[in-house]
């Protein structure tokens, strides 16, 4: 079975369908809500990357689970069955939540047709903890405010709020809380899944555990994410935001590695989050990514940059409570101490906790008035071994990036505690106790990015020929071949459960693991 294309007029969906396999006529609702609409084509044939397009054959605003379920059973029912790709925010930049003549699920669709309230909710008591059952389709940023409410929130988070819940969990969900609380991956006790083969099933580390880690980090190759348990924590009002700058990186590693080192949820003195950057070129200090140094200090900074080239800039976070300023400012000076950042180079807020989470969001904001916010987006992002991080500061930000500046956006270099990772998941990192996170976060214009993405390219061969054995986040792989050596130890497992929850291949080709 191939669907036409939506130049030829296809028929009405209920067409194509075989005799009544479903309950309740349900295939009606998903005849109702499948489209063939050229603005909804188009709109599910681009992401955030903005550099490759490929058109589905239609495009499902599902109603409810049941639609999502009833479209992957009706896709089994075919002897040549069509793809299909769970669609949240589309915030990929290598296509990979498309589906080229298959169909592709606007999950957040969800919100049109349900009470919020209906699919973010709150539960539990004292003394077992407390949690809340999420729907796969909502935004972490209603999430946080929703939580909220009763003065809980979550512990681990992206950078970018504006994000599907079902989607950052198909990767893993990392940021500067990840070497503390682990990856929201690691931050899950509950799951609602709708396998390749259509079927509902609940699954935790305690029941169809299989599934439950397979799909988490699993880029979406098991079964599509329709509901999620989060745990929560009590939320604190304030927080006391720190950036430090060194322009020797060998003392900016050590320092951040002694700081992750304090990391136990529960340890008194530990930072909340940690993140580090490269300050380069001749560009303002701050980025669209936040607006943090004070304007008096930019002339001094930029001065600073063009005597070394490169700085690294150390930015950190402490979460706390009124009246106890003093306090975290008490403990700051006491985790300072010792670190060897460039003296009269430290640089304080005080901020709201919601200003913190959400501090992306005003850069986004200015520049889609700018319009530079649906532009190509060559994105690299890297885990790195701690024994690979000093040749690829030699290797890659001195002698490719800093020669060719051709960058346009931040660069974040930060470490991770593999102790905070479950090895059970699908998600794949470096196999050493401590890794950093190297993101390459670019725009372009919209004809030029092709030399950033050439870069990219020439980051990836650098690191090959001195078998740095870095991953990839966010992976992106044309072969097979390279899938396997990326899922490395895990690749059998891989191919196992994906044909026990989808054996004819028919979720997620956008990744290009079994659809190359």
């Amino acid at each position: 079975m191939r669907f036409k294309s939506s130049i030829d007029k296809p028929q009405p969906w209920i067409n194509f369908l075989p005799a009544s396999p479903f309950p309740d006529h349900q295939e009606l609702t998903v005849a109702t809500n499948l489209s063939y609409d050229p603005a909804a084509l188009t709109s599910a044939a681009t992401d955030f990357g903005h550099m490759l397009s490929n058109p589905p054959a239609a495009v499902l605003f599902p109603s409810s689970i049941n639609d999502i379920a009833c479209l992957i059973k009706l896709a089994n029912s075919f002897p040549a069955p069509f793809s299909i790709a769970a669609k949240g925010c589309g915030h990929s930049v290598r296509g990979q939540a498309m589906a080229g003549n298959g169909v592709v699920v606007e999950m957040t669709s969800m919100n049109n047709n349900n009470n919020n309230n209906t699919r973010i909710a709150i539960s539990g008591n004292p003394s077992t903890g407390y949690f809340a059952n999420v729907g796969g389709e909502q935004l972490w940023i209603d999430v946080l405010n929703a939580t909220l409410e009763h003065g809980l929130a979550p512990v681990s988070w992206t950078d970018y709020l504006y994000l599907t819940v079902g989607g950052t969990l198909s990767n893993a969900g990392i940021s500067g809380q990840t070497f503390r609380y682990g990856p929201q991956i690691s931050n899950v006790i509950e799951l609602d899944i709708i396998t390749g083969k259509g079927d509902f099933v609940n699954c935790s580390p305690q029941k169809n555990c299989e599934l439950f880690h397979s799909v988490l980090g699993g880029l979406g190759q098991f079964g599509i994410i329709v509901r999620a348990w989060i745990p929560l924590f009590p939320a604190r009002k304030r927080v006391k935001w720190v950036r430090i700058l060194y322009s020797n990186f060998s003392e900016f590693t050590k320092d951040q590695e002694r700081l992750i080192s304090i990391n136990g949820r529960e340890q008194k003195g530990a930072l909340d989050y940690l993140e580090g950057m490269l300050l380069m070129h001749d560009g303002p200090p701050n980025s669209w990514r936040s607006s943090f140094f004070p304007s008096s200090h930019h002339s001094k900074i930029v001065s600073l940059i063009n005597q070394h080239s490169i700085i690294y800039c150390l930015e950190v976070a402490k979460y706390y409570d009124h009246p106890s300023p003093n306090t975290i400012d008490k403990e700051l000076d006491d985790l300072f101490d010792g670190l060897n950042f460039l003296p009269g180079y430290k640089f304080e807020k005080d901020v709201s906790y919601v200003d913190f989470l959400n501090r992306v969001r005003n850069g986004e904001l200015s520049l889609r008035s700018q319009g530079l916010w649906d532009v190509p987006h060559p994105w690299l992002n890297l885990f790195v071994p701690k024994s690979g991080i000093a040749e690829f500061n030699s290797g890659v930000f001195k002698d490719i990036i800093l020669k060719q500046k051709v960058t346009t956006g931040p660069i974040l270099v930060y470490p991770m505690n593999r102790s905070k990772w479950d090895d059970k998941m699908s998600a794949v990192i470096p196999d050493e106790d401590v890794f950093y996170v190297v993101s390459f976060l670019y725009s372009s214009g919209l004809d030029d990015w092709e030399s950033m993405d050439e870069q990219n390219k020439e980051i990836l061969r650098f690191c090959n020929s001195v078998d740095m054995k870095i991953k990839q986040y966010l992976p992106h792989y044309k072969t097979q071949e390279d899938w396997a050596n990326h899922y490395g130890s895990k690749w059998k497992r891989i191919q196992e459960k994906k044909n026990e929850f989808d054996p004819k291949m028919i979720l997620s080709p956008g990744q290009n693991i079994f659809n190359p």
